[in-house]
Formats: C-alpha cells, structure tokens, sequence
C-alpha cells in the first residue's frame, strides 16, 4: 500500500520506519527539521534539544528503539537535581536534609508529600479521571500544601487551566518523578543529544524506500475511506499524527476537540552557573516563566564549552507579546547574570505542544481508526495520562500494527 504520514515528530517517524519496508510511505512536516518536540538546535560543534528531554527508567519500547537503531552504547544514567525559587531564593530539594530544611512547609506538611508519593505509586490514574487536582490535594493534603506548592505547579504548567486539569495527570506526574536517590531522580540521557534517534529513524527510512517531504504542510485532504489525496497526491491510507481538530479541519471530517496547549522555550548558551547545581527549579512566582532546567547541571558543561538553561513557559491561545525578551531579563535580575554572560539564545514556539489532562479527558481519545483515516500521536491512549517519548513510540509502534492488520 501507499502510506501517507502526517507529521514527522518521534510517533510519525516510528510508523513510518515500522512500515517503510513493506510499503511506499511517503511522510509529510511542514518545519524544516524533523523530531517534533524532540528536534534540536545544532550550535558550534555540538546538538541540544529545542525542548529539554530525559527519559526514565521504565522506558522500555525507548529502549528497545535505541538498541534496534545501534544506539546502546550512548545511553547513560544520571542523576537529577530539584529545587524551587521563592522570594528571591532558590531552595535545593534533593537530598533529605534540604528538605527538612525548607521553610515553606512545616514536617506534617512534608510528610504528608512524603505519603501521597508513595500512594501515586499504586493509584490507578484512570480512576481520577474526573476529579479536578485542584479538588484532589484539597481535600488529600490541604490548603496550605496546595497554595504554597501545588497551585505554583499547576499555574507554571496550564496557567488559566489549571483548575480544570485532572488528578489523573497529577498523580501520574507525581509517580513517574518519584524514582529517587540521596543525589535525585535517575534520570537518562543519550550521550550527543537525542538528535541521533531522530537522525538514525530519517536514514532508516529512506534507505527502505521512504519519501520524507520537509517544509511541507498539509494543506488539502479528500478521500472516501478507501483512497486519499493528500496535497494532491495518491495514498491508500492516511496517518495522521496531528491533532485530530487540525485534521478535521484539513478534511472536514468531524474530529474530537482535544485540548492543547502551547509552548514557549527559550534555550540559552551562558557564561556560569547560576542555579545553584540544581538541574529543575520550579519558580513559585508568577513570570513569564515557569521553570528553569539547567542542562549542564544535569550533562556535564564540559561537554557543550558552555553552560546551557531552558526557560519553560506555556500558553493558550497566542505567545505574548516580546515574550523572548521578558524572559530572558526576568532571568538575568532573578538569578543575578549579566546579558554579556549570555553566548546565544533561541526561542522555539510551538502552538501544539501537547494536550491539556483536563477532566474527563480520557473519554476524548479518538479511536486508532476514524472514518478510514489512522490516528496516533500526542492525544493517543499511549500518552495518557501525560505525554512522553515512551508514549509517542508506543502510539507510533501501536498504528504500525493496526496498518499490518488492515493488509490482512
């Protein structure tokens, strides 16, 4: 069969290069680079992510993906430090002895933390579908634990939405980032940047006789559920991994409105550290933005000549205004760094970062097969109750097999 596949992030990718073999794909990305939320700046001699990324341990259908394309030997294990800014402090909190020490909760209070960790563990998700995580902490811990960490979280990550965000995707939050140490979360990386992955599945799939199509946005698709035109071109079958409302409107076939949300990442090349050693610190205050990721707390600078910071910031709608701008002198008075301490600096902006976990979210999930049109990606069963690259994979790997069982 002729494949059509819309979308050349990790899950577009995946299929493309599980079926390549055996059918003519022909894969379509309206950017200019491949990867999606996984593609990567290349600066002076080196590659980093435009969006920070680390993987964990129980990335298994990763892991079998890094082994399949030769990349074994580059995975490494390391460990992730925490911290929280407030005031105009930053607070370690990794190791025990820096939690203790943290005054913005009393020891009930820390200790109630320390029990919801340990109970998100074997909490089924699914089953706090429907319950906002604003009600949730509430009622579980308090309003004090709430205001004063969870409610700073929760704005930082779905701003306006955050109280229609559900327990679902917090407690799975929760859970995934619990794997911990005296030195913090074990954490992986791919030695050289996750670029390799995105790299090795392009070469692979053009060497099996795929067709990949950059800066090529799908603008037409028509068809009767047996055959497709996509841009004006023949296919048998259509996989589309973008979001199911874009594709609605792309085909005028009804499509279930996900929610999604944007997201702003400013990545920056700097003189020093300034955060302290601490690899993620979540910001309480509302700016313009909600978490600084230091890279080189995480990868040694050794590695990149430099020190590198992520500036996370999420958005509906439209970025704001100058947002580039505001972030980066935000970050040089808060954390006391001169702009000529800055190497370079770019911003990624991205309208459909991922969805929005919103109550009742798991009832939108589109079928893999919608009006002979296949779905996977970021909205997929797979990436519930939070997105990932282990999801992505999952869903690229899963709309594979429903491809092999239409042949039969």
């Amino acid at each position: 069969m002729k494949l059509g596949i819309l979308g050349g992030g990790l899950c577009g990718l995946v299929a493309a290069n599980a079926l390549a073999e055996k059918h003519d794909v022909v894969l379509f990305e309206k950017m200019p680079y491949l990867g999606g939320c996984l593609s990567s700046y290349h600066i002076d001699d080196y590659w980093i992510e435009r969006y920070y990324h680390h993987c964990f341990s129980g990335d298994s259908q990763l892991f079998a993906l890094i082994r399949e394309l030769g990349l074994s030997d580059k995975l490494e294990w390391r460990e992730g430090s925490t911290g929280y800014f407030s005031g105009d402090t930053l607070y370690p909190l990794t190791t025990p002895l820096e939690i203790l020490r943290w005054p913005e909760l009393s020891l009930i209070d820390k200790a109630k933390l320390a029990l919801l960790t340990r109970k998100a563990k074997k909490t089924d998700p699914l089953t706090l579908d429907d319950i906002p995580a604003e009600t949730y902490i509430l009622e579980h811990l308090g309003p004090r634990i709430y205001a004063s960490f969870f409610e700073p979280l929760l704005r930082s990550k779905f701003g306006k939405n955050r109280s229609k965000v559900s327990a679902a995707w917090l407690i799975s939050r929760i859970a995934i980032r619990s794997n911990r140490g005296v030195g913090g979360e074990h954490l992986g990386y791919l030695n050289g940047g996750f670029h390799q992955i995105i790299d090795r599945l392009e070469k692979s799939i053009v060497s099996k006789g795929g067709k990949i199509n950059l800066q090529t946005p799908v603008t037409s698709l028509s068809g009767n559920g047996r055959s497709w035109q996509v841009n004006g071109e023949s296919v048998d079958v259509v996989i589309s991994t973008i979001p199911p409302q874009e594709l609605g409107n792309l085909s005028g076939i009804a499509m279930p409105e996900i929610p999604y949300q944007g997201a702003a990442c400013m990545t920056m090349g700097i003189e020093r550290d300034v955060c302290k050693g601490v690899y993620w610190t979540n910001m309480k205050a509302e700016g313009p933005y909600g978490a600084v990721v230091a890279h080189t707390n995480f990868i040694p600078h050794e590695r990149y000549g430099e020190h590198i910071v992520y500036l996370a910031s999420y958005f509906t709608g439209t970025v704001p205004a100058r947002l580039d701008q505001k972030m980066k002198e935000d970050f040089c008075l808060r954390f006391d760094l001169k702009e000529d301490e800055i190497h370079w600096s770019r911003m990624t902006v991205d309208p459909w970062a991922g969805p929005i976990y919103t109550t009742g979210y798991h009832s939108l999930i589109p079928a893999y097969e919608k009006h002979g049109i296949y779905l996977a990606g970021m909205f997929s069963e797979e990436n519930y109750p939070e997105r990932s690259m282990e999801g992505s994979i999952r869903a690229g790997n899963r709309i594979a097999g429903c491809i092999r069982e239409k042949e039969h």
